[in-house]
């Protein structure tokens, strides 16, 4: 077994893993039902489907990214040949987060095996459900010296954060990313951290509401509002704010019925923790619409706040959840000084037919990734980079840039002998002037 050289090996693992989730998919929707009612179109669009697409796109190209690469060589160094060399870190520890436990366990997992690494998957103890099958899958596709998986709670993480790692690719909440930083800056480790933030979404004066609100309905409540990337406020020019209210409301009703608590469309909140969290962030005179919640179930509605104060508890962290609070603005400024207010964020929404007003919100800040006039599709293009900056991640990944994040990048020079420049060897005399007009040339 040569996981680390045989790119081989590698894919035949890897069609073995596609092979099992295939055969198991129902069983994956269950699980993910059975841990927080995910519902089975979400699990299979944005859990199973998700993570198979990306796995059929690894096989198909792991040749490819795994190859040689030649590039062009430094005239200082002629007569050479330069190659950039694909190799794996090693050890790797992929700790995945609860809120898309399946797709934000496998997907890491497959790039670090596709690009030659071992690796401890360690899945939530939030969704033991779910974690229970990857489990399973994982020990039906991979030997155990390849491929382990480790369950259990906070103090496990802390046992594995413990050790030394040659990687550690971590998905969750800001605070804990800070402890995942400082663990593997005791061994310089290089990590991956996909975090989360206050995700601004600008409806200006030009917008198509009806579209835009049925586009944010559909963002911020899927996996009920429990998405590193959804909408977590809404800044609508001032005169819009009550037709815009009005689109909202429609399509949360289009989109969930008049109970949304019997709609097999709406998920749960993931457990009693965060549930108390969320309705602590609800202020009965600022809810517009929706605000019940049930905590026998761990339900809680779409629910729409009006011009929440920027010190209220909603305002002051990640909502991660179905709280969706709509403040105003009426120039730039104020919109500047609401954004400006939060760390950057992972994800920015801009609704508006002013092109000029939509690319200047864009070029303005600082984040992630982004849409103009959509939410959270960015995500679904391979092509594009997905990851942070500052408090909302480091590092970015999703198709050949995963295999990239879990390979090092060797540099290779190989120099020829039959010819051997004197211009660089000591002594230096008269050399000098005739080297920089060189450097000046190159």
């Amino acid at each position: 077994m040569d996981y680390k050289n045989d790119i081989k090996y590698r894919k035949e693992t890897l069609k073995k893993l596609l092979f099992n989730i295939q055969k198991s998919e129902d069983l994956i929707v269950k699980a993910l039902f059975d841990d927080f009612k995910k519902p089975e179109f979400e699990a299979v669009l944005t859990e199973t489907n998700y993570v198979i697409s990306e796995l059929k796109n690894t096989i198909k190209n792991i040749d490819k990214w795994a190859k040689r690469e030649r590039v062009f060589p430094s005239l200082l160094n002629f007569p050479s040949t330069d190659y950039i060399y694909k190799e794996p870190y090693g050890d790797v520890l992929v700790i995945a987060p609860w809120n898309y436990p399946f797709q934000l366990a496998l997907c890491p997992l497959i790039s670090a095996v596709a690009a030659g690494n071992k690796v401890v998957l360690k899945p939530s103890e939030l969704t033991p459900n779910t974690s229970a099958i990857i489990a399973k899958i994982i020990e039906k596709s991979f030997h155990i010296n390849h491929v382990e998986v480790v369950q259990g709670g906070i103090e496990v993480s802390d046992k594995l954060l413990a050790k030394r790692w040659d990687y550690i690719f971590f998905t969750g909440s800001v605070p804990v990313g800070k402890i995942v930083a400082k663990a593997a800056a005791e061994h310089l480790t290089p990590v991956t951290l996909e975090l989360g933030g206050k995700n601004p979404c600008i409806i200006d004066e030009t917008a198509n509401l009806k579209l835009a609100a049925k586009r944010i309905v559909w963002g911020k409540f899927i996996n009920a509002g429990q998405t590193c990337i959804a909408p977590d406020y809404i800044l609508v020019q001032k005169n819009m704010k009550i037709n815009f209210i009005t689109f909202l409301i429609d399509e949360i009703i289009q989109a969930y019925g008049k109970k949304p608590k019997d709609s097999p469309d709406y998920a749960r909140i993931i457990n009693s923790k965060n549930w108390v969290r969320l309705t602590g962030m609800i202020a009965p005179e600022k809810v517009i619409f929706g605000g019940e919640s049930d905590s026998t179930d761990f339900y809680i509605a779409p629910t729409l706040l009006d011009e929440p104060e920027l010190e209220s508890p909603v305002m002051n962290e990640e909502i991660f959840g179905p709280l969706l609070p709509i403040l105003v603005y009426e120039s730039e400024h104020d919109i500047d000084a609401v954004i400006r207010k939060y760390e950057k964020p992972l994800a920015f929404y801009v609704f508006s037919d002013n092109d000029s007003f939509a690319k200047k919100m864009i070029s303005r800040y600082s984040f992630g990734g982004g849409c103009i006039n959509d939410t959270i599709s960015h995500f679904s293009n391979k092509r594009l980079p997905f990851g942070g900056v500052g408090h909302s991640g480091m590092g970015a990944y999703h198709g050949k840039l995963s295999f990239a994040v879990f390979s090092h990048h060797k540099s290779v020079v190989k120099k020829a002998n039959w010819l051997d420049l004197p211009m660089r060897y000591a002594p230096y005399k008269d050399k000098l002037n005739a080297i920089k007009r060189v450097l000046d040339w190159l």
